[in-house]
């Protein structure tokens, strides 16, 4: 027999979806705030060359400046407001991240609950201007170097970084705010969009090449082929759980006695989602996109950097594939999946693993079952994210595809949809609470019994 959350879900509607008004009120503000950040895009910094940049980032398209405009959305080929898009409020995160892992003080400042939270998104924020001074001072120093800039001088590289850093900061507000008041995790849904954006343009420029010659048309289907069975493959694992059975014994409240009862802990076979991909790229992006607009005009180290690290080479690839499987490992035991938290939260509500004793026992086990889910989870991640990699060096496809979108597109759009599940159940939840209501208010009252 179906449970009540299954009944409710499978009574869905358009006329329910109509009925929620907060949730299309988050809707609409969602729509609102990440309509601004496209409309950003397309504000050019100042001093650029538009037309020697036009020229550039044609020849960039397949490599490195494709990278760059899945995560910005475009901004880094017109050179707007937004060219560091988001990735430097993401890279601030993994620094804390790691420190609040490895230094006692911030890791119990984790465990000070909400205030603690607000102090280290606080050190998070502070970290995302000194990257983003970093970046965009080496990217204004970049242009200059690129023969990009109409006057190139200190007062260039001065609007350029504040063009840049106000745009960064800009963005990492409009994440939290979506976050806050809209549907899902604003970040993602940032760097989502504008992948999404990217998709028609890049389309165009993959069926030009079919139809001049460049690619044949067995590549062209063996690619469409590809990319449907890369996104089935990602619903499938991203749907996957392993399921650890928790019992709950017999317990009595007062004078009442409560049977005991049974569930199951669900762990995905990938509890990291798409942070590992995300904090992957952002690493290869800071060194390659200073070596890609310096040009010519590169030293030594920055010419090694752009020889052997530029997308399809081999260390490109395996230092992809390495920081993958770290930060999936990573991210999972410290924030997604914290097995003594878990451990801990199961010993208070009485529950118990069979054949396992509470506490340091079921952390134990449950951190067994977990390193083997994520040798599966982590493989699962670098796979999608190098295969579509590898192909595309092989095949010259004329534009930037990567597992890294797919997964991010596939990923967030799950998410979306489940949060917007969760909306509409908590709203029939309501209407049912107030149609109770109204029912014990209306009922009749009882005449006085007869003697």
């Amino acid at each position: 027999m179906a449970s009540a959350v299954e009944q409710m879900a499978a009574n869905m509607s358009w006329s329910s979806f109509g009925k929620a008004t907060e949730l299309r009120q988050r809707i609409f503000f969602t729509i609102g705030l990440l309509i601004v950040y496209r409309l950003g895009t397309y504000i050019p910094v100042p001093g650029i060359d538009g037309n020697a940049l036009r020229e550039f980032m044609e020849q960039a398209t397949a490599g490195l400046g494709g990278v760059l405009n899945m995560f910005t959305g475009g901004a880094i080929s017109r050179m707007g407001i937004f060219a560091l898009g988001i990735m430097p409020y993401i890279s601030a995160s993994i620094i804390v991240q790691l420190l609040a892992a490895m230094v006692p003080s911030l890791e119990q400042m984790k465990k000070e609950g909400e205030q603690g939270r607000k102090k280290l998104n606080q050190w998070t924020r502070y970290g995302t201007v000194a990257l983003a001074l970093f970046q965009g001072y080496g990217l204004a120093v970049s242009l200059e170097a690129g023969d990009l800039a109409t006057n190139p001088g200190w007062y260039f590289r001065a609007a350029t970084v504040i063009t840049l850093v106000g745009g960064t900061m800009f963005l990492m507000w409009l994440g939290e705010q979506i976050t806050a008041r809209g549907i899902g995790n604003g970040i993602s849904l940032i760097i989502f969009v504008g992948i999404v954006a990217e998709i028609p343009t890049a389309l165009a420029q993959f069926f030009a090449s079919g139809r001049s010659g460049a690619l044949s048309p067995a590549v062209i289907v063996g690619v469409i082929v590809m990319v449907v069975a890369v996104i089935a493959f990602v619903v499938f694992m991203e749907r996957s759980l392993r399921k650890i059975h928790i019992q709950y014994p017999r317990r009595q409240a007062g004078m009442k006695m409560y049977e005991g009862g049974s569930s199951h802990l669900p762990i995905k076979v990938n509890p990291a989602g798409v942070i590992p991909a995300i904090f992957a790229s952002s690493l290869l992006l800071l060194p390659t996109t200073i070596s890609t607009f310096s040009g010519s005009q590169t030293g030594p180290v920055m010419s090694t950097i752009l020889a052997y690290f530029g997308p399809g080479q081999p260390l490109y690839l395996a230092f992809f594939a390495l920081m993958i499987v770290f930060f999936t490992f990573f991210y999972t035991f410290n924030v997604s999946f914290k097995t003594d938290d878990v451990a801990e939260n199961l010993q208070k509500q009485n529950g118990f693993v069979p054949g396992i004793r509470p506490g340091k026992k079921t952390e134990e086990y449950l951190d067994y079952v977990v390193t083997r889910i994520l040798v599966l989870g982590a493989a699962y991640l670098a796979a999608v994210c190098l295969l579509p990699e590898i192909l595309r060096s092989q095949f010259t496809i004329p534009f930037y595809f990567g597992g890294t979108s797919v997964l991010i597109v596939v990923s967030v759009s799950m998410d979306t949809v489940q949060q917007v599940q969760s909306h509409l159940l908590a709203h029939q939840y309501e209407d049912l609470i107030e149609k109770s209501q109204l029912r014990g208010k209306r009922r009749p009252k009882k005449g006085p019994a007869r003697r």
